[in-house]
């Protein structure tokens, strides 16, 4: 062969030969990754691997549902258990008010009962009462004579008085309550007007 005929045999005459694309995984054996060009394998591969992700995406989104639906079920229970405790705090404070009535109704019906033993004691339980509200948040309206408040008041009457500005109120009928910022009752006044 000469020196012409062998450039011949390893040239390769403009035709490009595609070579197999070997991969190693490290070890001794050696896979070779066949690409196709047929669009249907293309699409094949690209749906199996969006119905892949899909997948994923789907058992992904259901843990995240379960997470949610815990997490709901944990902070109703907590909620729960904190509206117990604290009602059972209240009660716990109520219970000396309730011991104090059931003592001043027996000592009622004693011989040695006076109008001012009563009156005395009926006194000790109102302020009991009024300290055991008042340590949970109950604020008391009272109103004589200040202006009146339509969010906090309720206007039962309008009496003429030249004694009083307008709009003031000139009679607490019954007190009003308000538990921090909320208003349990507002309280009923008879209010002023001009004469």
């Amino acid at each position: 062969m000469t020196g012409q005929d062998r450039d011949k045999d390893f040239s390769n005459d403009g035709v490009e030969e595609e070579l197999p694309t070997e991969l190693s995984d490290g070890g001794d054996e050696t896979e070779t990754e066949v690409v196709s060009d047929d669009p249907v394998d293309i699409l094949e591969t690209a749906l199996a691997e969006a119905q892949q992700e899909a997948g994923e995406a789907k058992q992904d989104m259901l843990r995240m549902q379960a997470d949610i639906e815990n997490l709901r079920k944990r902070l109703v229970r907590e909620h729960e258990k904190a509206r117990r405790r604290t009602l059972e705090r209240f009660m716990g404070d109520l219970l000396p008010v309730r011991d104090s009535l059931e003592r001043g109704l027996d000592a009622a019906e004693g011989p040695a009962a006076t109008v001012e033993a009563l009156k005395e004691g009926k006194q000790l339980i109102m302020k009991m009462l009024t300290k055991a509200m008042g340590d949970h948040g109950l604020q008391t309206i009272d109103p004589a004579g200040e202006s009146f408040d339509p969010e906090k008041h309720e206007a039962m009457t309008m009496l003429p008085s030249a004694d009083h500005d307008e709009n003031t109120v000139i009679e607490v009928l019954e007190k009003g309550y308000q538990l921090h910022d909320r208003l349990i009752r507002p309280a009923k006044v008879v209010v002023s007007r001009k004469p």
